[in-house]
């Protein structure tokens, strides 16, 4: 079950790098330049960015990108599959690149698009090769497939006190059933003595 919760995230994990990393990254690209300045003149004129909303929202878009996979890669209870897969899927796209440039362009989605344009340019300068080579490192630490004997306490302790738990409220839920001899009733107002039973009777038989 807790592999299967990775490979969950790992789907999270590779929407996230796409829709929020590779748009991020496209953006800054496009850091504001003065008008009419030199390919080599500095964004915003050397000046300050943060008046400019789209370089922060970037900022904040490949921040979130690097958090998410960061935990996936350094938390001992996520299951390695979570930051290993999206990494194999980085390294291969390298290495189809590297292979067939016009094989593994023609494979990015929505290239018309920031996220698409931002992932060609991510797959171009190296960095989804080094993001996956980072991520795949949990896959090669063998404690990360095992659970920890702290979650494996926890675990069987939950099941003992369900367990105890479902008992207790079986024990609860049955009615003890009360014995009553014949010739006696179960009320207390109604209630007949042996004394009184014999001399209901009559006189013994065969007296």
């Amino acid at each position: 079950m807790r592999h299967l919760y990775g490979i969950a995230l790992a789907s999270i994990m590779t929407l996230v790098m796409f829709f929020a990393g590779a748009w991020g990254y496209e953006r800054l690209l496009r850091l504001p330049a003065p008008a009419n300045s030199s390919p080599a003149a500095l964004p915003a004129d050397g000046g300050s960015l943060l008046s400019s909303s789209a370089v922060l929202y970037a900022l904040a878009a490949v921040a979130v990108t690097g958090v998410l996979a960061g935990i996936l890669v350094a938390v001992p209870r996520v299951s390695p599959l979570a930051a290993g897969l999206p990494g194999l899927l980085l390294i291969g796209w390298t290495a189809l690149y590297l292979h067939s440039v016009h094989v593994a362009t023609d494979l990015i989605p929505l290239k018309s698009y920031a996220f698409g344009a931002g992932w060609e340019a991510l797959l171009f300068n190296g960095i989804l090769a080094a993001v996956g080579l980072a991520m795949i490192i949990p896959l090669f630490i063998p404690s990360r497939w095992r659970l920890r004997q702290d979650d494996v306490t926890d675990a069987e302790a939950m099941e003992t006190s369900d367990y105890i738990a479902d008992l207790k409220q079986t024990v609860g839920s049955v009615t003890p059933t009360q014995f009553i001899p014949a010739g006696f009733s179960a009320s207390r107002t109604g209630r007949t003595s042996p004394v009184r039973l014999l001399r209901r009777s009559g006189p013994a038989a065969g007296l």
